[in-house]
């Protein structure tokens, strides 16, 4: 029986006993006609159901909504309603339309335009019986494919295991019973039960509330938790407006509440963002870009070679297609079969890299693209900045200050008093010892294994009370009543008595200065409680200033017998911090020319703080909202939006608006995120970052690169293999194309001047051997200098055949080919050529070959800088090149298949050192350049 069949059955029998439950009674069998009316009639409506829009949602009453969604809302819906609406709606999930067969993923390899190219030049050769070069060639091609499949596909394999997280779930109230079930069960209509602790499995009406704050910083950047009801709105504004929708991916903090699924799956807030990633398409990277064009340049040269060749051995009355035989050979020994090889080596090894160092590349060629990265747009909550709200600074009502070290809610830290550093514990200063003590006292959060159950700033406060030894000061008290923070009056008090002591009741208050000064009429000094005098309240509220204007969010707490005469304590100052070793971080990408850009929800001053910490732009810092963003034009948007280093309260569209705006105006950018206001510009940037451990799903599904650790600085590291990779492959190239180019050009002169030819097949297959095989593989191995990260940013229009390095592919063939033919005319007697003389210039040429490589090792360093044993690869290639070599002149069976003959000591010494010139004269050039033109240094702090 199929799926579908059961489904049906299960239907039919769900919807019998669904019809049967309302036969009158002494009815015996239900009537055929009356039942099918019936069952077409529910069907009807349970098709009818729609998903409501937030904003139409948080304006209905519970009896419309329970009327729109045809539920009740005290036993929730039948099974047979469930099954019917999954039918319409689906499952509560996401599904990434077009996903690709494996076959299809593997042929698509094929588009690449070297290999469209090799595989032309292995069809030329069918076609002229060239069957070796042939095989050859398809072997090059299925390699390099196969290895570039295997590692995209392990490396979405890799995406897949980090994302099978727990499966999320949920309480559901279905037939009168609370149900745990998957999330991805839910229909619209399903009654819902949160509580502390539980992600949001899909948009939900509240209609029942009992404190309760939910995090929705994945959604609005915002760290603070929002404040929910169950009251209707009259007007529906944005989205963090919505007081009585709570949305999907979010997460309960504090309290309980019951809601109504109103938008399941893509028709949930989650889904719109999830539709707008689907159709941002994904940009090409400067790699791709650079071999496209390297493609299309060698295939002009390889065809220009053809028509060469074919014409000048026409013109000299050679036979047509035997000059075309020469003319495709020559064009396909031009093409380097083994650049693609080497490319997605290089990147592999690069990827393999940054695994060890907890970032997942998905694209191979991404790693390179950040070599060329000059802005990096970064969200501030959970990327810079820890997501973990922390006492940063005291100030007491007698006035003593203190700073607090520390990150987050493992108690970890120290509070100081200033000036002295003076670290303090428990009452050993009594005004501060009080602050701390009213702080943990007034407090319904607890700490469990690090993490905060309850509201982040109450967190901050257990906490600091950790760091002072006073978290366990709450014990010594019992908690008579609680007067709850509510957003109108900007407080909270408890009422509390001293356990096993018959003492008069103490009331602890905490909440916003200007509300909590109006309860007191004493302040606290050095234990004693003195008269609050206006002079007093203007010191306090010059103080609450200066630490809201520096970003900090400030309370106030106060104790006393009564809420109207209560003793003011002094302030607490709050933070959400930077990461650890972010600042370091921004600092050395400043110095190489990145500019970093902060984009945030929050306020100003907040995002102002937070990015004078982290040294943005050197301190330099200009700030833009995206009200302010709103109003430019198009074109000048693109010209402000660079000098800019801090956006506040932004929305989704601004950060893509932003990110667009840079791309036009030239700049390659890469955006950090974690959450889903994120990941439609995380997929529109050039390089998408998203976190692995705060990270949403949606946010990792957009994202080229996850930082598993979620550690920005991380970001540096795979900026500097991005530029290591391009100068490995730079490096590659340089040797590959100076290598075929002499021999390219010593047969092409042999045919165009009726010259005997120096090189006969099987040597100058042995040659290719050397040009594509081990040295040329162990060159794009070469380990990143350390230098690297302080290099600026290539430039986007930068190809891999820059003019410099054609002029030096071009010296390094032109004494290759100038040596090799000195060997040539030196050894070839009048009579003719003998084995000797092949023998020679093979071997000439082979150690040409081999100095060529060990300079080609670095573009910039000379060889005694970086050093002869950092790349034992090369090494070992190098020596094995060489014993070939000898093997292939001194042993007899090979000397009858390469028609070569012993070289004395002396011949050996000589080919040396005339070789050696290739290297020689390479590592003058790179001294010269080092003396006459020193390295530029880019400032980041946009031009």
């Amino acid at each position: 029986m199929g799926q579908g069949s059961i489904t049906k059955f299960f239907q039919k029998k769900s919807l019998l006993r669904f019809v049967q439950k309302y036969q009158p009674l002494g009815s015996g069998e239900p009537e055929e006609e009356p039942q099918q009316e019936c069952e077409l009639k529910i069907i009807q409506q349970e098709q009818e159901v729609a998903v409501l829009p937030p904003k139409d949602a948080c304006k209905c009453h519970k009896e419309d909504l329970a009327r729109a969604l045809n539920v009740d809302l005290q036993t929730g819906l039948s099974e047979f309603s469930v099954l019917q609406r999954r039918s319409k709606h689906g499952w509560n999930e996401f599904s990434v339309e077009n996903t690709e067969p494996i076959w299809k993923k593997y042929l698509d390899q094929f588009k690449n335009p070297l290999i469209l190219l090799l595989l032309a030049s292995a069809l030329v050769s069918v076609i002229t019986k060239e069957y070796e070069d042939a095989a050859s060639i398809t072997m090059a091609v299925l390699i390099v494919v196969t290895v570039a499949f295997i590692q995209e596909y392990r490396s979405e394999k890799s995406l897949e295991e980090l994302n099978k997280l727990v499966p999320p779930e949920c309480n559901c109230l279905r037939e009168g019973k609370l149900q745990h079930l998957l999330a991805r069960e839910l229909v619209p209509g399903d009654i819902i039960y949160l509580s502390v602790g539980d992600r949001v499995p899909a948009d939900l009406r509240l209609i029942e509330v009992t404190d309760l704050l939910v995090d929705e910083s994945s959604f609005t950047g915002e760290a603070e938790p929002c404040n929910k009801t169950e009251g209707v709105l009259l007007e529906a504004g944005d989205i963090t407006t919505l007081s009585n929708v709570v949305f999907m991916g979010t997460l309960v903090r504090y309290g309980k509440g019951k809601g109504v699924v109103i938008g399941t799956g893509e028709n949930s807030q989650f889904g719109e963002v999830f539709k707008m990633m689907q159709a941002e398409e994904t940009p090409k990277t400067p790699l791709q870009k650079s071999m496209d064009r390297l493609g299309k340049q060698l295939t002009l040269f390889s065809f220009g070679i053809i028509g060469l060749i074919m014409l000048i051995g026409w013109l000299q009355g050679k036979h047509l297609l035997s000059m075309f035989t020469i003319g495709v050979s020559l064009a396909v020994a031009a093409i380097p079969e083994g650049l693609p090889i080497v490319v997605t080596v290089t990147l592999v090894l690069g990827v393999l890299r940054m695994a060890k160092k907890k970032v997942i590349v998905k694209k191979l060629p991404i790693v390179e693209t950040l070599g060329c990265c000059n802005v990096i747009c970064s969200d501030k909550t959970g990327t810079l900045t820890a997501n973990e709200m922390t006492v940063t600074r005291l100030v007491t009502s007698d006035g003593c200050q203190a700073e607090v070290s520390g990150v987050g809610y493992n108690g970890d830290g120290n509070v100081y008093l200033l000036p002295s550093k003076e670290i303090l514990k428990e009452f050993s200063n009594i005004s501060i010892g009080k602050l701390v003590e009213a702080g943990c006292v007034v407090n319904n959060a607890v700490i469990r294994k690090n993490t905060v159950i309850g509201q982040p700033t109450e967190g901050a406060l257990i906490a600091l009370a950790m760091k002072m030894e006073l978290a366990d000061i709450k014990d010594i008290y019992v908690r008579k009543k609680e007067i709850p923070f509510s957003s109108e009056q900007k407080w909270m008090a408890v009422k509390c008595t001293l356990k096993n002591q018959d003492q008069e009741d103490i009331y602890f208050m905490k909440g916003a200065f200007e509300e909590v000064i109006q309860h007191c009429t004493l302040y606290n000094s050095g234990g004693i409680s003195l008269s609050l005098t206006p002079q007093q309240k203007a010191l306090y509220q010059q103080e609450e200033k200066k630490m809201g204007s520096s970003g900090l969010r400030v309370l106030a707490l106060a104790s006393g017998p009564e809420l109207g005469k209560l003793t003011f304590l002094g302030l607490v100052g709050i933070i959400d911090p930077p990461r650890a070793g972010v600042r370091e971080a921004v600092q050395i990408l400043f110095e190489s020319g990145v500019s970093v850009k902060m984009i945030t929800g929050d306020a100003l001053e907040t995002a102002v703080a937070i990015g004078q910490n982290i040294g943005l732009c050197n301190g330099k810092l200009k700030a833009m909202s995206g009200e302010e963003l709103d109003q430019l034009a198009e074109a000048e948007l693109s010209s402000t939006v660079q000098n800019v280093s801090i956006f506040f309260r932004t929305s989704p569209k601004h950060k893509l608006k932003i990110i667009k705006a840079l791309q036009r105006a030239g700049a390659v950018v890469s955006m950090t995120g974690d959450g889903v206001n994120d990941a439609v510009a995380l997929k529109s940037a050039d390089i998408g970052i998203a976190m692995g451990r705060a990270g949403t799903d949606v946010s990792k599904e957009a994202a080229n690169m996850i930082l598993v650790d979620d550690d920005f600085s991380k970001v540096m590291n795979a900026i500097e293999e991005g530029k290591g990779i391009f100068y490995n492959i730079k490096n590659f190239v340089r040797f590959q194309l100076s290598t075929s180019i002499s021999a390219l050009s010593l047969i092409t002169l042999s045919t165009v001047l009726n010259l005997p030819n120096p090189l006969n097949a099987m040597q100058i297959l042995w040659i290719n051997i050397i040009m594509d095989g081990p040295p040329a593989q162990s060159l794009g191995v070469e380990p990143v200098d350390r230098d690297t990260i302080k290099q600026p940013p290539r430039c986007i229009t930068d190809t891999i055949l820059s003019k410099s390095l054609i002029l030096k592919i071009f010296m390094s063939a032109i004494i290759i080919i100038s040596g090799t033919l000195f060997v040539f005319w030196k050894e070839n007697p009048k009579g003719g050529i003998t084995p000797r003389t092949t023998t020679m210039t093979f071997t000439c040429f082979v150690f040409f070959d081999l100095f060529n490589a060990l300079t080609c090792r670095s573009q910039t360093k000379l060889i005694f800088e970086i050093g002869f044993f950092r790349n034992r690869m090369f090494l070992y290639s190098v020596l094995g090149s060489f014993l070939g070599q000898l093997a292939v002149i001194y042993i007899p069976p090979l000397q009858k298949i390469f028609q070569t003959e012993n070289l004395g000591v002396v011949d050996l010494l000589f080919l040396t050192g005339l070789a050696s010139s290739v290297f020689v004269v390479s590592e003058l050039i790179k001294l010269c350049e080092k003396r006459c033109c020193p390295p530029k240094h880019t400032r980041g702090c946009h031009n």
